[in-house]
């Protein structure tokens, strides 16, 4: 009997210390993350400047000229008014067409587009739709500048955004040059857009770290250039075009770059639903690179491995992070120490929740806005993996509002 008392108490201790070393291995991997890898980051970049945008000319000292693409579905309302705010802005005279590829539209753009009557402005209509990643591969080859903006219909750009950007390719090291997507926030804000802005603000910080360390894996979809001669054809499935084609000029052994003051304006999700959608469809691309690019996996087939592996792979596990982290925590309440960190980890989801239930009253809080955009992205991240494992996403864009 002792001996049997002996087994089964053995047997619980190595349990007990197996719970351990899953939560605590669990919580530093969640650490490294959300903390340890924007700290690391930053203690990299601190102090460096691989470029300083305060040194670069405010006025047009090079000869480069720009083209930009722009593809767009049933964008009748904006085009007109995108065009129009690049050919405002200060760098203007430097560009030498703008290329908009219909995908597809059975709305009123061929007629828009010609009644603005720009000889710059130049409309390739598709007659069926079939996702940004075609057009691009259609589109860039065309284009006459060596430079390329790639740009959405909706966004505007800050009227210095063009020449900021253009600025940083007279570095011939220099492939990519990702713009800022600044969020506009508005009177009323609503706890999902004052989290959602607190998520923009921490990428932000991250991504301009890693510009001024070794550089981006990946670029601002609304707005990036790139040299035409490192474009390479994506696969039409591409989900994030704003990755691959940055990476695949990294992978050559060129530099992608984040400029802050090269900005572009839009306005955040009014609500976690909206958010979700568009997240749940990004983080499923994410998850796609993988299967579609995974030579990137290896150290010495990407320039940026520990910045891809750090900033874009290690958050796709985050939610099993997350439940492993609770599970432990649950099974190890016998230990005091171990219920002061089941109540910390329940106040922060408690905290989430009135979050929700304040979007839901329609009132705004800074203080629950960030644990409600943090729990709904790593929801979002779970079903978005159930998306890609099964393929249950589709290239083509569906607006969200």
């Amino acid at each position: 009997m002792l001996a049997v008392i002996s087994a089964l108490r053995n047997r619980i201790m190595d349990t007990t210390l197996g719970l351990q070393l899953l939560l605590w291995t669990c919580l530093t991997v969640l650490a490294y993350i959300y903390v340890g890898y924007p700290v690391l980051v930053w203690s990299w970049s601190h102090g460096r400047r691989v470029v300083d945008s305060e040194l670069l000319p405010h006025t047009n000292q090079t000869e480069s000229t720009v083209s930009i693409v722009i593809v767009a579905y049933n964008e009748a309302r904006t085009l007109p008014r995108k065009v129009v705010n690049l050919l405002n802005s200060a760098g203007a005279d430097r560009i030498c067409e703008i290329l908009i590829g219909s995908d597809g539209s059975n709305d009123e753009t061929r007629q828009v587009i010609a009644d603005l009557k720009e000889p710059r402005v130049k409309l390739f209509d598709f007659p069926a739709r079939r996702g940004k990643p075609s057009v691009l591969n259609d589109l860039v080859p065309k284009c006459r500048s060596e430079i390329v903006l790639l740009a959405d219909a909706r966004q505007m750009f800050d009227p210095n955004c063009i020449q900021r950007l253009l600025a940083h390719f007279r570095d011939a090291t220099v492939g990519v040059v990702s713009g800022e997507l600044v969020l506009r926030s508005g009177s009323a804000q609503t706890t999902a857009a004052s989290g959602i802005g607190f998520y923009w603000r921490y990428e932000k910080f991250i991504r301009r770290c890693e510009s001024r360390g070794r550089g981006v894996p990946g670029a601002t979809g609304a707005c990036y250039a790139i040299r035409k001669s490192l474009f390479q054809t994506i696969p039409p499935a591409t989900i994030l075009d704003d990755v691959a084609i940055p990476m695949q000029a990294v992978s050559r052994g060129y530099r992608c770059l984040f400029e802050p003051e090269a900005v572009v304006f839009d306005e955040p999700s009014k609500s976690t639903r909206q958010e979700a959608i568009r997240k749940r469809r990004t983080i499923a691309g994410v998850a796609q690179l993988v299967r579609l690019f995974p030579r990137w996996l290896l150290p010495w087939r990407n320039p940026l491995w520990f910045e891809y592996i750090s900033h874009k792979l290690l958050r796709l596990g985050s939610p099993l992070f997350m439940a492993l982290t609770l599970t432990a925590n649950l099974c190890l309440l016998e230990m005091p120490a171990y219920r002061v960190l089941l109540i910390v980890q329940l106040a922060f989801y408690a905290a989430a929740v009135v979050g929700w239930i304040y979007q839901v009253a329609g009132r705004g809080s800074q203080l629950f806005g960030p644990p409600l955009m943090f729990v709904t992205l790593n929801l979002t991240t779970a079903a978005a993996l159930w998306d890609s494992l099964f393929a249950r996403y589709r290239v083509t864009w569906q607006k969200t509002a």
